[in-house]
Protein backbone atom coordinates (compact mmCIF):
# COMPACT_ATOMS: atom_id res chain seq x y z
CA UNK A 1 0.00 0.00 0.00
CA UNK A 2 1.16 3.21 -0.62
CA UNK A 3 2.21 5.72 1.71
CA UNK A 4 -1.08 8.38 2.48
CA UNK A 5 -1.17 11.84 3.93
CA UNK A 6 -2.99 12.85 7.17
CA UNK A 7 -4.07 15.47 8.53
CA UNK A 8 -5.64 17.16 11.55
CA UNK A 9 -8.85 19.52 10.70
CA UNK A 10 -11.72 20.83 12.06
CA UNK A 11 -10.27 22.23 14.79
CA UNK A 12 -11.70 25.81 14.72
CA UNK A 13 -14.47 26.56 17.72
CA UNK A 14 -17.10 28.89 17.83
CA UNK A 15 -15.50 32.43 16.62
CA UNK A 16 -12.22 30.97 17.08
CA UNK A 17 -10.76 30.03 13.54
CA UNK A 18 -7.67 27.42 13.23
CA UNK A 19 -5.66 26.36 10.18
CA UNK A 20 -6.46 26.82 6.99
CA UNK A 21 -8.68 23.90 6.72
CA UNK A 22 -10.63 24.42 3.41
CA UNK A 23 -6.80 24.97 1.37
CA UNK A 24 -5.46 22.11 3.39
CA UNK A 25 -7.90 19.16 2.15
CA UNK A 26 -6.82 19.55 -1.11
CA UNK A 27 -3.69 18.07 -0.31
CA UNK A 28 -4.16 14.83 2.23
CA UNK A 29 -5.62 11.82 1.33
CA UNK A 30 -7.73 11.85 4.79
CA UNK A 31 -8.41 13.94 7.61
CA UNK A 32 -9.15 13.55 11.16
CA UNK A 33 -11.67 15.92 12.06
CA UNK A 34 -11.71 17.34 15.83
CA UNK A 35 -15.67 16.00 17.92
CA UNK A 36 -15.88 18.63 20.13
CA UNK A 37 -14.13 17.65 23.48
CA UNK A 38 -10.45 19.63 22.74
CA UNK A 39 -12.05 21.60 19.51
CA UNK A 40 -14.78 21.85 16.80
CA UNK A 41 -18.38 22.54 17.07
CA UNK A 42 -21.45 21.07 15.01
CA UNK A 43 -21.00 23.68 12.66
CA UNK A 44 -17.32 23.20 11.91
CA UNK A 45 -17.77 18.99 12.09
CA UNK A 46 -20.87 20.00 9.16
CA UNK A 47 -18.32 22.15 7.48
CA UNK A 48 -15.53 19.86 7.27
CA UNK A 49 -17.23 16.92 6.50
CA UNK A 50 -18.68 18.80 4.13
CA UNK A 51 -15.03 19.32 2.71
CA UNK A 52 -14.03 16.44 2.65
CA UNK A 53 -17.15 15.17 0.50
CA UNK A 54 -16.05 17.51 -1.42
CA UNK A 55 -12.57 16.87 -2.24
CA UNK A 56 -13.11 12.78 -2.32
CA UNK A 57 -10.97 12.76 1.13
CA UNK A 58 -11.21 10.12 3.92
CA UNK A 59 -12.83 11.20 6.98
CA UNK A 60 -12.10 10.03 10.36
CA UNK A 61 -12.76 10.93 13.80
CA UNK A 62 -9.75 13.05 16.12
CA UNK A 63 -11.53 11.83 19.79
CA UNK A 64 -9.32 13.73 22.79
CA UNK A 65 -9.63 13.93 26.22
CA UNK A 66 -12.39 16.23 27.59
CA UNK A 67 -9.86 19.06 27.68
CA UNK A 68 -11.63 21.91 25.65
CA UNK A 69 -9.75 24.60 27.66
CA UNK A 70 -6.30 23.32 27.23
CA UNK A 71 -7.06 21.94 23.23
CA UNK A 72 -6.61 18.09 24.71
CA UNK A 73 -3.00 18.62 25.06
CA UNK A 74 -3.27 17.66 29.18
CA UNK A 75 -3.45 14.30 30.31
CA UNK A 76 -6.63 13.96 32.46
CA UNK A 77 -6.51 10.96 34.78
CA UNK A 78 -10.18 9.17 33.41
CA UNK A 79 -10.67 5.57 33.92
CA UNK A 80 -10.61 3.50 31.24
CA UNK A 81 -14.22 3.14 31.20
CA UNK A 82 -14.25 7.08 30.49
CA UNK A 83 -12.02 6.36 28.30
CA UNK A 84 -14.08 3.79 26.19
CA UNK A 85 -17.23 5.46 26.36
CA UNK A 86 -16.14 9.18 25.35
CA UNK A 87 -14.30 7.29 22.35
CA UNK A 88 -17.76 5.89 21.63
CA UNK A 89 -19.31 9.12 22.09
CA UNK A 90 -16.95 11.27 20.19
CA UNK A 91 -17.04 8.88 17.02
CA UNK A 92 -20.63 9.15 16.92
CA UNK A 93 -20.99 13.04 17.04
CA UNK A 94 -18.95 13.02 13.91
CA UNK A 95 -20.84 9.84 12.06
CA UNK A 96 -23.99 11.57 12.99
CA UNK A 97 -22.61 14.42 10.14
CA UNK A 98 -21.19 11.94 7.98
CA UNK A 99 -24.78 10.43 7.78
CA UNK A 100 -25.96 13.66 6.69
CA UNK A 101 -23.28 14.18 3.86
CA UNK A 102 -23.63 10.33 3.26
CA UNK A 103 -19.88 10.07 3.27
CA UNK A 104 -18.40 6.48 4.99
CA UNK A 105 -16.48 7.15 8.60
CA UNK A 106 -12.96 5.47 7.46
CA UNK A 107 -11.33 5.30 10.81
CA UNK A 108 -10.24 6.95 14.30
CA UNK A 109 -6.82 8.79 15.51
CA UNK A 110 -7.01 9.77 19.33
CA UNK A 111 -6.07 13.37 19.58
CA UNK A 112 -2.84 14.87 21.93
CA UNK A 113 -2.41 14.09 25.01
CA UNK A 114 -4.62 10.88 24.64
CA UNK A 115 -2.74 9.79 21.86
CA UNK A 116 0.23 10.06 23.51
CA UNK A 117 -0.75 7.89 26.75
CA UNK A 118 -2.20 5.84 24.53
CA UNK A 119 1.04 5.12 23.15
CA UNK A 120 3.13 4.04 26.04
CA UNK A 121 -0.19 2.68 28.19
CA UNK A 122 -1.59 -0.26 26.90
CA UNK A 123 -4.77 -0.15 29.22
CA UNK A 124 -5.40 3.45 27.55
CA UNK A 125 -5.24 1.97 24.28
CA UNK A 126 -7.20 -1.01 24.79
CA UNK A 127 -9.66 1.43 26.11
CA UNK A 128 -9.70 3.36 22.80
CA UNK A 129 -9.50 0.27 20.86
CA UNK A 130 -12.58 -1.58 22.50
CA UNK A 131 -14.59 2.21 22.07
CA UNK A 132 -13.78 1.62 18.38
CA UNK A 133 -14.70 -1.74 18.20
CA UNK A 134 -17.96 -1.31 20.12
CA UNK A 135 -19.38 1.04 17.59
CA UNK A 136 -18.39 0.03 14.48
CA UNK A 137 -15.30 -3.02 14.22
CA UNK A 138 -14.73 -2.07 10.20
CA UNK A 139 -13.56 1.15 11.54
CA UNK A 140 -9.39 1.72 11.37
CA UNK A 141 -7.40 2.98 14.43
CA UNK A 142 -4.88 5.47 13.63
CA UNK A 143 -1.56 4.01 15.55
CA UNK A 144 1.93 5.60 16.34
CA UNK A 145 4.25 3.35 14.91
CA UNK A 146 5.27 0.71 17.47
CA UNK A 147 3.63 2.07 20.18
CA UNK A 148 0.85 0.24 22.80
CA UNK A 149 -1.69 1.12 20.54
CA UNK A 150 -0.53 -1.36 17.77
CA UNK A 151 -0.59 -4.18 20.28
CA UNK A 152 -4.17 -2.96 21.18
CA UNK A 153 -5.89 -2.70 17.86
CA UNK A 154 -4.28 -6.15 16.78
CA UNK A 155 -5.70 -7.70 20.24
CA UNK A 156 -9.27 -6.97 19.50
CA UNK A 157 -8.99 -7.42 16.34
CA UNK A 158 -8.81 -3.98 14.26
CA UNK A 159 -7.45 -2.80 10.70
CA UNK A 160 -4.79 0.01 11.88
CA UNK A 161 -2.85 2.55 10.20
CA UNK A 162 1.03 2.87 11.32
CA UNK A 163 1.41 6.91 11.90
CA UNK A 164 4.30 8.72 11.76
CA UNK A 165 4.70 12.45 12.21
CA UNK A 166 6.24 14.50 9.54
CA UNK A 167 6.15 18.69 12.03
CA UNK A 168 7.56 16.57 15.20
CA UNK A 169 10.85 15.01 16.81
CA UNK A 170 10.90 11.81 17.94
CA UNK A 171 12.65 10.41 21.49
CA UNK A 172 14.81 8.09 21.38
CA UNK A 173 12.45 5.39 22.04
CA UNK A 174 10.69 6.08 19.49
CA UNK A 175 7.47 8.08 20.71
CA UNK A 176 7.28 12.32 20.12
CA UNK A 177 9.26 14.43 22.19
CA UNK A 178 6.78 16.83 24.53
CA UNK A 179 5.52 19.97 23.08
CA UNK A 180 6.85 21.32 26.20
CA UNK A 181 10.26 21.23 25.30
CA UNK A 182 11.82 23.26 22.83
CA UNK A 183 12.33 21.64 19.26
CA UNK A 184 9.54 19.44 19.67
CA UNK A 185 7.64 21.04 16.46
CA UNK A 186 9.63 21.00 13.17
CA UNK A 187 9.07 24.32 11.11
CA UNK A 188 11.95 23.83 8.83
CA UNK A 189 10.73 22.54 5.69
CA UNK A 190 13.94 21.13 4.03
CA UNK A 191 14.34 19.18 7.30
CA UNK A 192 10.55 18.37 7.20
CA UNK A 193 11.24 16.90 3.86
CA UNK A 194 14.62 15.47 4.15
CA UNK A 195 12.66 13.16 7.65
CA UNK A 196 10.08 12.18 5.51
CA UNK A 197 12.07 10.84 2.33
CA UNK A 198 13.71 8.92 5.07
CA UNK A 199 10.88 7.39 6.76
CA UNK A 200 9.69 6.41 3.13
CA UNK A 201 12.73 5.14 1.62
CA UNK A 202 14.83 3.56 4.43
CA UNK A 203 11.96 3.25 7.10
CA UNK A 204 14.13 5.51 9.57
CA UNK A 205 13.59 9.02 11.20
CA UNK A 206 16.53 10.37 13.71
CA UNK A 207 15.49 11.18 17.21
CA UNK A 208 16.27 14.68 18.71
CA UNK A 209 19.61 13.30 19.92
CA UNK A 210 20.78 11.91 16.62
CA UNK A 211 19.57 8.43 17.26
CA UNK A 212 18.22 6.42 14.02
CA UNK A 213 14.56 5.04 14.92
CA UNK A 214 13.19 2.29 12.67
CA UNK A 215 9.62 2.49 12.20
CA UNK A 216 6.99 1.10 8.78
CA UNK A 217 4.38 4.23 8.72
CA UNK A 218 1.23 3.82 6.01
CA UNK A 219 0.35 7.19 6.66
CA UNK A 220 2.04 10.52 7.57
CA UNK A 221 0.60 13.29 9.61
CA UNK A 222 0.71 17.00 9.14
CA UNK A 223 -0.66 19.30 12.06
CA UNK A 224 -3.57 21.47 10.84
CA UNK A 225 -2.50 23.82 13.49
CA UNK A 226 1.36 24.19 12.49
CA UNK A 227 2.04 27.62 11.21
CA UNK A 228 3.23 26.44 8.41
CA UNK A 229 0.80 23.66 7.63
CA UNK A 230 -0.11 24.38 4.01
CA UNK A 231 3.44 24.57 2.77
CA UNK A 232 4.06 21.66 4.17
CA UNK A 233 1.36 19.67 2.96
CA UNK A 234 1.40 21.38 -0.34
CA UNK A 235 5.53 20.02 -0.40
CA UNK A 236 4.79 16.74 1.26
CA UNK A 237 1.70 16.16 -1.46
CA UNK A 238 4.24 16.57 -4.06
CA UNK A 239 6.80 14.52 -2.71
CA UNK A 240 3.81 11.35 -2.32
CA UNK A 241 3.24 11.71 -5.66
CA UNK A 242 6.97 10.75 -6.65
CA UNK A 243 6.87 7.84 -4.92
Amino acid sequence: MSIELNCDLGESFGAYKIGNDEELIKYVDRVNIACGFHAGDPIVMDKTVSLAKEYNVKVGAHPSYRDLVGFGRRFLDASTKEIENDIIYQIGALHAFCLKHSIPLDHVKPHGALYNRAAVDFDTAMAIARGIKAFDRNLKMVVLCNSEMVRAAEMVGLKYLQEAFADRHYDDDGKLVSRKYSGAVIGDLNIILTRVKRMINDGVVESINGKEVKLNPDTICVHGDNEKALEITKNLHLLMKEK
